[in-house]
C-alpha cells in the first residue's frame, strides 16, 4: 500500500518506519522546509527521535500535492488545533487526482473554539463522501519505531472492505491493529485520556502513592465512560484500547506529555508557562478547557475534569482539589463505584 504520512514528529515518524518496515511505500511529510531536508539529509530525526535512523525507502517529502496525489491512505499526524488547515491543503489538490481510499487522523485533541473531534473536522474539509477515521491506540512512538509489541484501533466511515485491507497492512508480528465501529467513541477515548493523564502526573508530582494513584485511574475510567456515552460514544469503546487501554500508557508512561506537565505542576510549577515553552502540543491542556465547556453547555457533570480546569486555567492549590475531590457527596457517588 502507499501511504503518505502529513507531520513528522515523534507519532508520525514512527508510523512512517513501523510501515517502511513491512515494504509499504511511504512518504513522510514534515511541516517546516527545514525540518525536511535536515531528516532527507541525515536519515534521522532529530528533533522528536533522536538516534534512531530512518530506512534509506523512507521518503521525505517538502509540498503536499505529489504525495496526495500517488497514496492510497492518508495519515493525518499534526496537532489537532493544525488538523483544519493541514485538510483544507489536502482538499485543495484533491480533484479529479483523488487517488487516496481513506483518510486517518493520527492526533488527539478538539478543535479549540469549535470543540469538534478530529474526524467532524476531516468530514468539513475532506467531504461527506471521503472515508474518514483514526488511528488510535496506547502507542508510546520509540517503542513502535523500534519494532517493540504494542496494538492499535482502526476506524473510519465508508468502505469496510478497504478499511480491513488498511487493517491488514498495518499489522505485523510486532504490531496488531483491531478494528472499531465507532467513530465518536474512538475520538473521544483518545481526547479525554489525555486529561487524565495530567491529573495522575499531578498526584505523582506530590508523592501521593500508589494507593492515590489506583484510585484516581479507577475514578478517572468511570468518568470518562459516562462523559463519552453522553456524547456519543458506545460504552463498551472506552473499555478498549482508545480509552482504558490509551488512558492507562499515557497516565503511567514517563515518556507521555500530558502527564509530564502533571508532575511539573506537583511539583509548583505553573501550567501556562510550561506549556508555553514546549516544543511538543500537550493536546491534554486545551482539550480540558474544550471538554469543560462542553459539560458546562451540556450539563454534563464531571468533577475530576472539572478541578484539572481550575488547576490549569485558574491556578488553584493542587492539595484544595484533592480535599474537594475527597469530600464529594457520598451518597451521589455510591452507585458509580
Amino acid at each position: 500500500m502507499n501511504f503518505c504520512i502529513l507531520g513528522a514528529g515523534a507519532w508520525g515518524t514512527a508510523m512512517a518506519v513501523h510501515l517502511v518496515r513491512l515494504g509499504h511505500a511511504v512518504t513522510l511529510v514534515p511541516r517546516r522546509m527545514e525540518h525536511a531536508l535536515a531528516m532527507a539529509s541525515q536519515h534521522e530525526n532529530s528533533d522528536y527521535l533522536p538516534g534512531l535512523t530512518l530506512d534509506q525507502n523512507l521518503q521525505i517529502g517538502c509540498e503536499t500535492k505529489p504525495v496526495v496525489m500517488e497514496a492510497d491512505v492518508l495519515l493525518f499526524a499534526c496537532p489537532s488545533k493544525a488538523l483544519r488547515v493541514t485538510c483544507s491543503r489536502v482538499s485543495q489538490h484533491l480533484g479529479d487526482a483523488w487517488n487516496a481510499r481513506c483518510f486517518l487522523a493520527l492526533c488527539k485533541g478538539l478543535e479549540p473554539k469549535t470543540f469538534k473531534l478530529p474526524h467532524e473536522v476531516m468530514r468539513e474539509e475532506l467531504g461527506e463522501e471521503a472515508s474518514i477515521g483514526y488511528l488510535s491506540g496506547p502507542t508510546y512512538a520509540r517503542d513502535v519505531a523500534e519494532g517493540k509489541p504494542a496494538a492499535v484501533v482502526v476506524t473510519a466511515s465508508g468502505d469496510q472492505t478497504f478499511l480491513e485491507q488498511v487493517q491488514t497492512a498495518l499489522s505485523s508480528d510486532t504490531l496488531r491493529a483491531y478494528r472499531s465501529n465507532d467513530l465518536p467513541g474512538v475520538g473521544l477515548g483518545g481526547c479525554l485520556k489525555n486529561i487524565y493523564a495530567i491529573a495522575a502526573g499531578i498526584g505523582d508530582g506530590h508523592g501521593l502513592g500508589d494507593n492515590a494513584r489506583a484510585a484516581l485511574l479507577t475514578r478517572s475510567l468511570n468518568e470518562m465512560v459516562e462523559l463519552g456515552e453522553s456524547l456519543g460514544g458506545r460504552r463498551e469503546t472506552f473499555y478498549g484500547l482508545s480509552g482504558f487501554g490509551d488512558m492507562i500508557a499515557t497516565c503511567t508512561g514517563d515518556w507521555s506529555r500530558n502527564r509530564t506537565l502533571g508532575l511539573r505542576i506537583g511539583a509548583g510549577e505553573d501550567a501556562a508557562a510550561i506549556v508555553s515553552g514546549q516544543r511538543s502540543v500537550v493536546e491534554g491542556y486545551i482539550a480540558t478547557d474544550c471538554f469543560h465547556s462542553l459539560c458546562r453547555e451540556k450539563n454534563l457533570e464531571a468533577p475530576i475534569l472539572s478541578q484539572i480546569r481550575a488547576i490549569l486555567y485558574e491556578g488553584k492549590p493542587t492539595m484544595e482539589v484533592l480535599t474537594e475531590l475527597m469530600s464529594r457527596d457520598l451518597k451521589a457517588e455510591e452507585r458509580k463505584t
